[in-house]
């Protein structure tokens, strides 16, 4: 490269390992372009094979899980996010990602640009977006420092979706001191797009304009992919740099303009510019191409003076797009951005040879072949050491612990009712809009999973977040098959059919055999989940180096669950008991309709407050089960029998029927449960088994119930009546535990708030 500009000269190994490639790594850089690299290209290479963007340490095990299905238009990867038919011409695109080391160190900004950049991915295919979520994960309360943190993301994201004007509907937020200095903050976007309108991130047509549309280009968030590729730790405060600064008023005008632009036709391919910037976007979309780019640096909008080729490429300023202009369409293209007052500025153009070359200053800065940097391509494939994990020798150990007696369950509940991973979370919704755009009919709170009306249709979605990174800590197989169990059976007591998954799998080192085993076998029991309840999986993110210097997060494969309802007006229903008389049923396997046994009290959030960690085994579950109990759920509601449902989780079926009273207008219910001699009171009222949902019904429905279910392998039993004054639950004769809505209200919607200061 005779006209490399001189100030680009070679880089050494040293500088290349100091940018997270390794020796190896560096060699191949070398081999391919016959040369030592620019500085510009090291920084290409670093952030298109760092594990952020290249998926280096997943994608085979990523492979493994089903990635296709009837309803699916797009194959997982292949674009910006998942794309489902819904029917009736219009089709969903999905997809929830992490912003956790950002979030760690600038909690406002890291959780904001987290929901601008998944709010962009789904923009960008052409669909409008009409409800956010997000999945948090934090250490104890107990710490100034994590208040920080929780209080700083709640507002980046509370800030940015409702000025961006786009309701977050629903969510999961847990507490642990496995999360403490590395929280989880994990978002997630859903759009509607017609079928057929949509738009590809590629870049084709020898000649075709390559814009950048929306803001300016500065300095922040250079490297943001590659600091999002290692541990976080003491100098982890000094990588602010590395996090981007969001403006969500902007976002806005670019979502209208991008929208516009598609709409008009002369849109042949767009990307967003998330991690890696500009080198993500032109480098990827050239490799889907199998077509190449040159760019000019120097016609590149900038905010601050005296910005280098490496800092203009490796920038991931936000708010910005690259397109690929359809030919003779680019006056039309540009009066678009500019009537939304954004730039739309023709920085390059396509070409056939495969490769990305960057000038700046007159000078070749970089000139890579694209299909060597991305996934699928030439980017390095690894798949690491396995162990299993010693520490789980030690906690599957269940210790003796004393039974609860009558006298005690009543206060062991109010605790659970009061614990922060089970108490109302509406000091963090409270401060999002969640019903701007007036479609939301059911948001955070007393529902398993948001319902999402589709404007001119009897449809609607319901969506979920879920995810219990204690049982994947003890069982990452079996974990990782509850989390997506529990977010399609979350949909299905809203009403909605599970449809299809995307994941965010959040993980430690993967370069430790213990943290690549666990992801290996999470992402094992999410493929069996999947497989058998129908739910493929679109796409998604990992997020690996989820640590800190006292050791790695809790194993969280956070799974986003999107379900379709047929007739909202008749399918919709909430955890709330309705009314006073209404007969309560437990929905359970053929196999049982109470289990009580110890084993039932591992991982729970009754037993880790006793122990002070997570002991035992993950909670029983059986997939087969499972789906039988999804389907009969789905058939009732379908029936129009059920008014109430609401599914067995944290803290057992003792704070499953306590939140349907809370919920509800003073209500509460005589519940009578049926138990083998001996078996143990506390597994009974706060063991978390799966694959059970409590629901209500008019008594008179009884026979119709059974009718609808009799062809599935489950069990329903009435347990009790809904009635007016206090909850209260007998085992045989003896009443075990009675008390009122009040008393279970106070914990219950004061326990954040109280925390926090509030």
């Amino acid at each position: 490269m005779a006209d490399t500009d001189p100030n680009e000269s070679g880089v050494s190994l040293a500088l290349a390992l100091e940018h997270g490639l390794s020796e190896e790594e560096y060699g191949w850089i070398q081999e391919r372009l016959g040369r030592i690299p620019t500085l510009t290209e090291l920084g290409i290479y670093s952030v298109m094979w760092s594990e952020h963007c290249s998926y280096k340490n997943s994608i085979a095990v990523l492979r493994t899980l089903p990635r296709t299905g009837d309803a699916l238009l797009v194959e997982a990867g292949d674009e910006n996010a998942g794309l489902v038919d819904i029917g009736d011409g219009l089709a969903v695109a999905f997809k929830i990602e992490s912003h956790n080391h950002p979030s760690a160190v600038e909690p406002y900004q890291g959780a904001a640009t987290g929901v601008g950049g998944i709010h962009r991915d789904i923009f960008t295919m052409g669909a409008r977006p009409i409800c956010a979520l997000n999945s948090l994960r934090f250490g104890t309360l107990d710490s100034a420092r994590v208040r920080y943190l929780f209080d700083g993301v709640v507002r980046g994201i509370g800030d940015y979706g409702n000025a961006f004007g786009v309701p977050t509907v629903a969510g999961d937020v847990y507490f642990d001191s496995a999360y403490e200095g590395n929280p989880l903050v994990n978002a997630m976007s859903v759009g509607i797009v017609r079928v057929g309108r949509t738009a590809s991130a590629i870049a084709k047509g020898v000649g075709n304009g390559v814009y950048i549309v929306g803001s300016s280009t500065g300095r922040d968030g250079i490297h943001g992919a590659t600091f999002a590729s290692e541990e976080l730790s003491e100098e982890s405060e000094k990588r602010r740099p590395s996090v981007q600064v969001g403006d969500p008023f902007t976002e806005k005008l670019l979502l209208e303009a991008t929208l516009e632009a598609l709409e008009a036709g002369v849109v042949a391919g767009i990307q967003d510019m998330g991690a890696a910037g500009l080198t993500c976007s032109s480098c990827e979309m050239s490799a889907k191409g199998k077509s190449g780019m040159v760019l000019d640096l120097d016609l590149v909008p900038v905010r601050e003076e005296g910005m280098t080729p490496y800092e203009i490429m490796l920038s991931e300023s936000q708010e910005r797009m690259l397109i690929v202009c359809r030919p003779g369409q680019e006056a039309i293209l540009e009066s678009i951005f500019d009537k939304w007052d954004l730039h739309a500025v023709r920085i390059g153009h396509v070409t056939s040879d495969g490769r990305v070359r960057v000038f700046s200053g007159g000078a070749l800065v970089a000139n890579v072949p694209a299909e060597h940097l991305v996934l699928g391509g030439g980017a390095p494939v690894y798949e690491r050491e396995v162990r299993c994990p010693a520490y789980l020798d030690t906690v599957r150990t269940v210790p003796q612990v004393k039974d609860v007696s009558s006298g005690e369950a009543k206060e062991a509940l109010l605790v659970l009712m009061g614990s922060p991973n089970v108490a109302s979370k509406r000091w963090v919704f409270e401060q999002y809009d969640t019903m701007v755009r007036t479609n939301t009919v059911v948001g955070p709170g007393p529902s398993d999973a948001a319902l999402v009306r589709l404007k001119d249709s009897n449809k609607a979605l319901a969506v979920k977040t879920d995810c219990n990174g204690r049982y994947v800590w003890l069982n990452p197989r079996r974990g990782g098959r509850i989390a997506v169990a529990e977010a399609a059976r979350n949909v299905v007591c809203a009403g909605g059919r599970p449809v299809a998954v995307t994941n965010c799998l959040n993980f430690g080192n993967p370069y430790k055999p213990e943290i690549y085993w666990t992801f290996r076998e999470a992402v094992g029991g999410i493929g069996d989940a999947c497989r058998a309840l129908g739910t493929p999986v679109t796409g998604g993110n990992v997020s690996f180096y989820n640590e800190n210097p006292d050791g790695a997060v809790f194993p969280t494969p956070t799974i986003g669950m999107l379900g379709l309802v047929d007739d909202l007006a008749a399918h919709g229903t909430a955890a709330a008991f309705q009314k006073e008389g209404d007969s309560v049923f437990l929905l359970t396997p053929a196999a049982w309709c109470h289990r009580g046994d110890l084993e039932d009290l591992g991982g729970t959030e009754y037993l880790t407050a006793l122990c002070g960690q997570p002991v035992g085994d993950a909670p029983y579950m059986d997939l087969e089960e499972e789906r039988a109990v999804q389907q009969a759920a789905l058939a009732l509601i379908r029936a129009g029998l059920v008014k109430s449902a609401h599914d067995v989780s944290d803290g057992g079926l003792a704070v499953c029927l306590a939140e349907c009273a809370v919920f509800s207008d003073g209500l509460g219910a005589a519940i009578r449960l049926d138990a083998d001699p001996g078996t143990r009171l506390d597994a009974v009222l706060f063991g978390e088994a799966q694959s059970r949902i409590v629901f209500t019904a008019a008594p008179e429905a009884a026979p119709s119930l059974q009718v609808s279910v009799r062809n599935l392998a489950v069990c329903v039993c009435e347990i009790g009546r809904v009635r007016k004054g206090p909850l209260t639950l007998r085992m045989g004769d003896k009443v075990v535990l009675s008390v009122s809505h009040e008393a279970l209200s106070i914990p219950y919607f004061t326990a954040l708030e109280s925390r926090m200061g509030c």
